[in-house]
Parts: C-alpha cells; sequence; structure tokens
C-alpha cells in the first residue's frame, strides 16, 4: 500500500462520511470507492474507530490551515468572519454535504472515546479562532454590537453547524443562507 492509496481512503471515507455520516458507509464501499479489495484497507486502518480519528486529525488541521489563511487574507473582524461563513455555506455542496465535525456529531453515539475528544478539541479550535474575530471586530467596528466576544463565537458555531443540519434535512441550501441572514446584516 503506498501513501496515495491511504490519502485515497482517507478522501473517499471524508466524501461518504460528510454525505450519509460515519455510519452510512462501510469498507467494503470504500474498497470500491478507491478501487483496492476491502482487505487492503485494513492494511492502513485495522478498524473504523482508527479510520475515524485519522479522519478528524486531518480535517482539524486542514481546517487551522484554512483559518489562518482567511486571518492573512482578511484584516478586519468582519471580513473573516464573512469568510468563515462561506467557508461552511460551501462544505453543504449544495445540500448534498455537512463539515466533517457535524457529520461525526449526528453518529456520536457511534464513534470512540478519542474521536469524540477530537471532536470537541477541533469545536474549541474554531470557537477560539472566531473569537479573535469578534475580538478584532470590537476594536475595528466591523461586526455590528458585539459586547460579548466569547459568547458570540461559541453562538456563531453553533448557527453555523445547526444551519448546516437544516439546509442537508431538505438538501435546501437556502435554509442555510436564510438561518444565517441576521448574522450576516451585522457585518460591516
Amino acid at each position: 500500500m503506498t501513501t496515495d492509496t491511504k490519502s485515497a481512503l482517507l478522501d473517499a471515507a471524508e466524501r461518504a462520511a460528510r454525505a450519509q455520516g460515519v455510519d452510512g458507509f462501510s469498507y467494503a464501499d470504500l474498497a470500491e470507492a478507491v478501487g483496492i479489495r476491502k482487505p487492503s484497507i485494513h492494511y492502513h486502518f485495522p478498524a473504523k474507530s482508527d479510520l475515524s480519528a485519522a479522519l478528524m486529525a486531518r480535517y482539524s488541521a486542514r481546517l487551522r490551515d484554512v483559518c489562518d489563511g482567511i486571518a492573512h487574507q482578511h484584516e478586519t473582524g468582519g471580513a473573516r468572519l464573512a469568510a468563515f461563513i462561506d467557508m461552511y455555506r460551501a462544505a453543504l455542496e449544495g445540500g448534498k454535504s455537512l463539515c466533517l465535525c457535524v457529520a461525526f456529531s449526528t453518529s456520536r453515539d457511534s464513534l470512540p472515546a478519542d474521536v469524540i475528544a477530537q471532536i470537541r478539541a477541533f469545536r474549541e479550535m474554531m470557537i477560539a479562532w472566531l473569537r479573535v474575530c469578534f475580538d478584532r471586530a470590537v476594536d475595528d467596528r466591523s461586526i455590528a454590537d458585539v459586547a460579548f466576544p466569547a459568547m458570540e463565537a461559541a453562538a456563531a458555531l453553533s448557527l453555523l453547524e445547526g444551519a448546516q443540519l437544516a439546509a442537508r434535512a431538505e438538501e435546501n441550501p437556502a435554509l442555510f443562507d436564510n438561518a444565517v441572514q441576521l448574522l450576516q446584516t451585522r457585518l460591516r
């Protein structure tokens, strides 16, 4: 097995998990998607719990890099928040997908404790990043009426995750747009 096969397995598993949840696909599905035999998957990921942990670790690292890129591209807190909202909107893929953290959360009872801990750490990372946006907006006034940046950050992440779930449930991205509209009207 090459690193390319491992990456292909992670890519296929992420697509499947984001569209169907971690319980919505099997190793047989992955083998078919990647074009390998099912037992070959066990070389890299002996159990689905190992695959789930690897997916969450890779996703966290990727999103940390994306958020760093947003921070470098956009100076104001409002512009950063707008880009973050756009990132969550794009993850919907027309209402057929969720961000991996939200998708994993829907399958929480099937996940091992270490993956649940990774989800918690991911959310903490996202809230901390959003708090910086809201803190910055207090100074640059690019988001209206920010009084409690830490609470705003937690509420914004919950809003985006809930908006994704609503949009995915009906495969209707307009539900996401409607849910975040009030937050977006605060951006200057």
